[in-house]
Formats: C-alpha cells, structure tokens, sequence
C-alpha cells in the first residue's frame, strides 16, 4: 500500500476551551480508546503477572521484581530504540507494539511458561512501552496540530493513565477472584489486540518523520540533539524533576500508614489521593482554562506545587494528609501548558525521538525518586523524609523553572503562540497538517 501525504485543512480557531472539540476529531477517538485498553491491559498484567510469580516461587523478591523490571528495560528501550518513532510509518509502529504486547502475554498465559521466561516477557513489555507512547506523542500533533488541541488531548491521555491505575488495580483484583492469573492474562492479549485493531482502522497511514541510518546510532543521535539544545533540556528537566519528588508519599504510604498506627484501609486512600488530584487539576486546567491562562500558570505551579508536603512532619493528621496529597497532585496541571511550549520548541523532524526520550526519562526518573525516598526513609521518620522531599524539590523545581524563563526568553516564544507554520496555524485558521480524514469542524501513545 503506497504511502499517503499528509493532508491540509483549514480550520477555524476554536473560540472555548474544554474536550469537546478534540474528542470531535474522529482519530483522536480511536487513539483515545486504544490508549485506554491498552493501559488497562498493562496495569491487570502486571498485577495478574505478580500474583503468578509469587503463586509459583513463594519468593515475595521476584514477585516485587515483576514491578521492578519495568524501570530499566524502559529506559533502554527509550534510548536505544527511540529512532523508531520517526523512521517508521507511526500507525505500522503503534500497530505493531500493541501486536508484541499481545504475543508476551499469549506466553505468559501458557501453562508451560517458567518463570524466568515470564520476567523476560515482562522486560520485553517494557522495553517496547516507551517506543508505543513517544510515537503515540508524536502522533498526536499530525492528529490534532500543534497547538491547544494538541495539549487538550494529551491531557486526556494522562487523565486516563491516572484513571487506569485506580480503575486497573482494582479491576484486576476483582478478575482474580474470578479467573486464574493465567487466566487474566489471557484477558490481556484480548485488550492488546482491540487496541491494535483501533490504531489499524481508526487511523490513517502517514509517512514516516525521517530518513535511515542505523537504528541505534540514529537514536542516540537524536537523544543528543535533544538534551544538548538547552531549552529542550531545560523543559524535560521541568517535566521530569517534579514528578520525581511528588512520587515519594505513594512509595512511602504503606509506611507512614504504620508510623501513624492506622489500618491497612489508610494506604489505599493514601495511594489514591494524589491521582484524584492530578485528575481533577488536569479537567479543570483544560476545560475553565485558556490557554494563555495554562500558559501563565506552569511556572508558578511547577515550582511551588510541592510546598503542600511540608505539612507532613507537623503530623496534621490523615484527613489533612490526604488533602496534602490532592493539592500536590492538582499542581500537576502545570503540564498542560508546559506540553504547548515542548512541542513548539521540538523540531518536527526530531519530535518522535524527542517524545520517546521524554516518557523514558520521565518513567526512570520516578523509579529513582521512589527508590531514594524508600532510602531515605531507612535513616529517617517518613513524615521527616516527605517533608525534606517537599523543601528539597520545591528548591530544585524554582530553579528549573528560572532556567526555562531564561531561555524562553533567549527565544523569544515562552507563553506566546508558537511560530508561523507549527500551533499558530491551529490557532488562525492556516492550512495545517492533520491526520483526521473526516469531515469535522475542528482539529488541532
């Protein structure tokens, strides 16, 4: 099947915000459920997957290992194989991850599978899951332009990786009372597949960003491009570092749950808490929002979102523990205009690699700061340790956040519309690319 060219609309600009007009794009709605199905199989697999490992060994360290052998693969994956997102068609690559997702978890499911093969399945899953999300990234601005769109449908997509988890772990519980973890996993390859099935008819084909060369050296090429610009590097440092440092109270919940002598009921609420916030933060970012008021937001939000942690060694109490946990998530909608100023900064050209490098980095980065603080919290009282996390982080964030001010301002285009030919054409009604082929009104892994 020849390739097809990118088409060109012209669109008027969208006089509110909110999602409706990005839940209008009819390919946004096939990436969307995807996306959706495709979480929900990874988060009931891994737990189905925890459950079988420990049922088999008796070994709670290789059941934790199941969690745990998702952080490395993720960054090399990201690192190595990042060149995929833009040497390749975009839907053959989102097609075909969810189709080696599917495979691992046909073997998991097989009686026969030992468990050494099963952590190596688990390591294959998380390799490919940043190549599938930085060309689902990347994608989203052929689907929805450059502009608000664009950051109004990532937003939805972080709405349901936060709504994954609480829905997911919950779900699979419920599944394992019913079926056997193989037998979950078996439920998982039926998601993988759906998924697969969406992105091939959902989605149109489109050309890849770039050119050839080999795969690996052309990744990390593209990995050096994008942390040696320093104001790419400085807005992934400012999407990085702050998650980084909000991770610690979930990692720590189980603990400070028992150095506050309640029951087990307090660590799920503990673990929830900071999602509900991140959720609510994100729907009321972009739909009360402009997004000039998103723009003007992100620096203030980035830097002080975590001075609510510095309640923890004052012992307020749970239910104003909690309250702490959802305002620190509720920060996290600095995002959403921080994703505006990253696409406009990113050549497009680069912008697969440069996706991939972000969710890599960002799931690496998480699993570095839950490990400190799991570490810090063997010298030192949890309460003690969030709370130096929140004077910690807050000091590292304002600094990032000067960084980005500066070098916005070396460039001239920090909370302004992007240049000619990228969002602004979303945003005046120019001819811009899109990947929706049906005949809408609006348009912007």
């Amino acid at each position: 099947m020849p390739e097809e060219n990118r088409g060109t609309t012209t669109l008027p600009a969208p006089e509110k915000t909110g999602y409706g007009p990005v839940f209008a794009v009819r390919e946004f709605r096939a990436v969307f459920l995807a996306h959706a199905l495709s979480l929900l199989g990874v988060v009931v697999s891994e737990i189905a997957l925890t459950v079988l490992v420990y049922e088999l060994t008796g070994s709670p360290l290789l059941s934790a290992l199941v969690f745990a052998l998702g952080f490395l693969p993720y960054l090399v994956g990201g690192t190595l194989l990042s060149g995929v997102a833009d040497r390749f068609p975009p839907r053959r690559v989102l097609v075909v991850c969810d189709l080696v997702c599917a495979g691992c978890a046909a073997l998991m499911a097989l009686p026969s599978t030992p468990v050494a093969a099963l952590l190596v399945l688990r390591c294959v899953i998380a390799a490919v899951s940043p190549v599938f999300s930085g060309t689902r990234m990347a994608t989203l601005t052929d689907i929805l332009g450059d502009g608000d769109l664009f950051v109004l449908g990532r937003s939805l997509l972080r709405i349901v990786s936060q709504s994954a988890v609480l829905v997911g772990f919950g779900l699979g519980g419920v599944l394992l009372t019913v079926v056997s973890p193989r037998g979950a996993l078996a439920v998982t390859l039926g998601t993988f597949l759906a998924s697969a099935l969406l992105l091939r008819l959902g989605t149109r084909r489109r050309p890849a960003r770039a050119g050839g060369g080999a795969l690996v050296r052309y990744s990390l090429s593209g990995a050096r491009q994008v942390l040696g610009d320093r104001r790419i590097r400085a807005l992934l440092l400012l999407l990085w570092v702050p998650p980084m440092f909000v991770v610690a109270p979930e990692a720590l919940a189980a603990a400070y749950a028992d150095e506050a002598g309640v029951g087990t009921a307090w660590i799920g609420l503990l673990m929830c808490a900071m999602p509900v916030g991140t959720i609510a933060g994100e729907l009321y970012a972009g739909a009360a929002l402009s997004p000039a008021a998103r723009s003007r937001i992100v620096l203030p939000l980035a830097g002080g979102g975590l001075l609510p942690l510095l309640l923890y060694p004052f012992h307020p109490g749970l239910g104003w523990i909690l309250l702490v946990l959802v305002l620190a998530g509720s920060a996290g909608a600095y995002t959403l205009g921080l994703d505006r100023w990253f696409v406009d900064a990113v050549p497009e050209e680069l912008r697969g690699r440069a996706m991939t490098v972000h969710t890599a980095g960002l799931m690496t980065i998480q699993g570095v700061g839950m490990a400190l603080a799991g570490a810090a919290a063997e010298i030192w009282a949890v309460s003690t340790v969030v709370g130096g996390v929140g004077v910690l982080g807050t000091v590292c964030c304002v600094l990032l956040a000067m960084e980005v001010r500066r070098t916005g301002r070396v460039r001239g285009d920090e909370g302004k519309a992007p240049v000619k030919g990228r969002g602004e054409k979303a945003e005046k009604g120019a001819d811009i690319d899109t990947r929706d082929g049906a005949d809408h009104d609006m348009t912007g892994r």
